[in-house]
């Protein structure tokens, strides 16, 4: 079976209403950016790990995800980036936590309760 009609079959009053109303590339592309900065298993868990302890540093990111520094500095890099974290400095130190933003993605994308 092919996943395209086999016939034009437009209904042309709802597809051009749903057109006009579309979102705007630029607003799509935002979207995809941080639909993304969710779509790796140790973003996915650094989200869930700032989402229960607040702001995190990069070490205590790094430790309780388990991964090198470097690591956790490229994903919290990417995520900030794409608008799903901010982040402040702390004296020496760098200070990252979930935006609103991030915040309501990882609700979309945890819809039901997750176990470790």
């Amino acid at each position: 079976m092919s996943d395209a009609c086999d016939l034009l079959c437009l209904d042309l009053e709802k597809a051009e209403g749903l057109r006009h109303g579309r979102l705007e590339q630029a607003a799509a592309e935002q979207l995809a950016l941080g639909a993304a900065a969710l779509g790796d298993p140790t973003r996915v868990m650094l989200a869930m790990a700032l989402r229960g302890g607040g702001e995190l540093c990069v070490c205590d990111l790094s430790w309780i995800v388990e991964r090198p520094e470097k690591v956790v500095s490229h994903h919290v890099r990417k995520m900030r980036t794409a608008g799903v974290l901010h982040s402040r400095r702390d004296g020496r130190m760098v200070m990252y936590a979930l935006t609103p933003a991030g915040d309501r993605l990882l609700d979309a994308l945890v819809s039901r309760e997750v176990t470790a």
